[in-house]
């Protein structure tokens, strides 16, 4: 029996079980009652070897205690459910990430530094939105799609854990990083349209105005949530490769990020602005934005029961059926 799906219609009949111990103790204790007596001086002319239904009789008790109880548990209508459930998307979010792949993402302030630190937070975010389809934009003096907006979370997995520095010009334009991920929502047909702008720096390069992308976004409805990445202060940057090993050299330099632009886009957008000076905070923030983001889902649940009271309905009669041949034919003359 699946009894992972097994329930009680009406449990509170099953209280009448109570009653079963009470009504054998009555049996007992009335059983000799069920005899007929005859008073006289001396039983030793009829001392006789024990009946063997004298030993059986009980058995009629029992099957009446038996189909007392069984009638009582159908009472309770013990049935089978089983639940089968549809889920319906009410609406869905078409998701654009544009990040910032220039060599200041290197920077060793997030821990091992920004740009792995916000890889990993991002792929959280991207396993935590089932429903939503989810698109990737990398800029930093250029910009281009590293994948379009796609459901398959594997392909946007995928493409996270091969974005790395150095297939871009230098410099931050971050205004061709928001244009190309306005361009990349506009033909979408999703009831929400959102981008998350991540930068480290300030636009400092690029033929797309930022506040242009802006109004372009704020045309199409899209809302946009910015999150500058660094800590206050300085941090460890790369400033050059030494020569004979080919490997980053990195020196203390204070860290510059365009917060008024940030705020401006996010604003203007009716999205919201972010700092993430830490791993910890850059975690919190993804967080906070699939919270604000919800796809709402509508599940239907399909229930299918398979009552069981019958058959101990059957049972019970079957048992008093029994119990009255009985007691009409082997006990009948019974003394």
């Amino acid at each position: 029996m699946r009894w992972n799906n097994f329930e009680f219609l009406n449990p509170e009949f099953l209280w009448l079980l109570v009653l079963i111990p009470l009504l054998a103790i009555w049996y007992f204790f009335m059983r000799k009652k069920d005899n007929a007596t005859l008073t006289i001086p001396s039983t030793k002319g009829f001392e006789v070897a024990p009946s063997i239904l004298s030993k059986l009789k009980p058995i009629l008790a029992t099957l009446r205690l038996a189909a007392i109880t069984l009638l009582i548990i159908a009472l309770a209508r013990p049935r089978i459910v089983e639940v089968s459930s549809h889920t319906k998307t009410n609406k869905g979010i078409d998701i654009v990430m544009a990040i910032d792949v220039s060599a200041s993402m290197l920077a060793r302030d997030l821990k091992p530094n920004r740009l792995e630190a916000l890889k990993t937070v991002a792929n959280d975010f991207v396993n935590q939105r089932p429903n939503d389809r989810i698109g990737i934009v990398v800029y930093a003096g250029e910009s281009f799609t590293k994948t379009p907006i796609t459901s398959d979370k594997r392909i946007v997995r995928n493409t996270l854990s091969e974005i790395k520095w150095g297939d871009l010009d230098g410099g931050t334009a971050i205004g061709m990083g928001l244009g190309s991920a306005v361009n990349r929502l506009k033909e979408s047909k999703a009831k929400s349209k959102v981008i998350i702008l991540l930068t480290d720096g300030v636009n400092n390069t690029g033929f797309v105005d930022p506040k242009t992308a802006t109004e372009l976004a704020v045309g199409l409805g899209i809302k946009v949530y910015t999150i500058g990445i660094g800590t206050n202060g300085t941090a460890s940057f790369p400033y050059a490769k030494d020569p004979k090993s080919g490997q980053l050299l990195f020196r203390n330099s204070p860290v510059e990020i365009d917060e008024d632009l940030l705020k401006y886009i996010a604003k203007e957008t009716e999205g919201k602005y972010f700092r993430a000076t830490d791993n910890t905070k850059l975690k919190a923030i993804y967080e906070e934005i699939n919270k604000l983001e919800r796809t709402e889902i509508e599940e239907f649940k399909y229930y299918n029961y398979e009552e069981n009271y019958r058959l101990l309905v059957i049972l019970a009669g079957l048992f008093i059926l029994i119990e009255v041949l009985l007691r009409n034919t082997v006990f009948k003359s019974f003394i």
